[in-house]
């Protein structure tokens, strides 16, 4: 690392991975100049702090997902780059991340030195995209706009698998999740994409998490 530092900004909604993260990053050399839990937050310290790389996490909570705020910071025109850091690695995700003004998309099981690289590579102007999240956003449809109106017509059930789906689980995964059967899962599943007119799951989930609230029924 250089004397002076890179300035980073920590989006993420969940505080034991922005401390995590910091620990990392300090004990790296770099400079975590601040932390944000949701969009709105994440613009206005990018505004006051003017850090040389903003980390931000693809689902935050609030109204407003961590695409969108990528979206408002960068038509801020300030120097400041943003490196999505996250566990989606949905072909939609990275495609609209990029169209949204990131630098760089990033999972967060990469290895230390692969996240730290990938910082200094977008902080001095170039990009950071794993060839495999490259390779599957080239191959995925592109995704269908829908009025967000349309989603009023699924059950809670419903909302609550577009939810999983939307944090990257299988039928398997979100049957244990929610105590039913693979098959009633995937009958859902079909029936949501039906309603809301997508033509699978990644679209589903992409629309699901611009629009509807995060978390499950109680």
């Amino acid at each position: 690392m250089t004397a002076d530092p890179l300035r980073i900004l920590i989006v993420d909604d969940h505080a034991l991975a922005r401390e995590g993260l910091k620990a990392v990053l300090t004990s790296s050399g770099f400079s975590v100049v601040g932390e944000a839990a949701d969009g709105p937050a994440a613009i206005a310290l990018t505004e006051a702090l003017c850090p040389d790389v903003v980390l931000m996490d693809v689902r935050l909570k609030g109204d407003m997902d961590g695409l969108e705020a990528t979206r408002r910071i960068a038509a801020l025109g300030l120097s400041a780059r943003v490196l999505m850091l996250t566990l989606h690695d949905l072909p939609a995700y990275v495609r609209e991340a990029l169209a949204a003004g990131a630098a760089g998309y990033v999972l967060k099981d990469t290895a230390i030195d692969d996240l730290q690289a990938a910082i200094v590579r977008v902080a001095q102007g170039q990009t950071a995209l794993p060839l495999d999240l490259v390779s599957a956003a080239m191959r995925a449809p592109e995704p269908v706009e829908r009025d967000p109106a349309t989603l009023s017509s699924l059950t809670g059930r419903e909302r609550e698998i577009v939810h999983l789906i939307a944090e990257g689980m299988t039928n398997k995964e979100i049957g244990r999740s929610l105590g039913i059967s693979p098959a009633t899962v995937k009958a859902h599943v079909e029936r949501l994409i039906a309603k809301l007119g997508v033509t699978d799951r990644t679209q589903a989930a992409v629309l699901a998490s611009r629009h509807l609230p995060g978390g499950r029924e109680a």
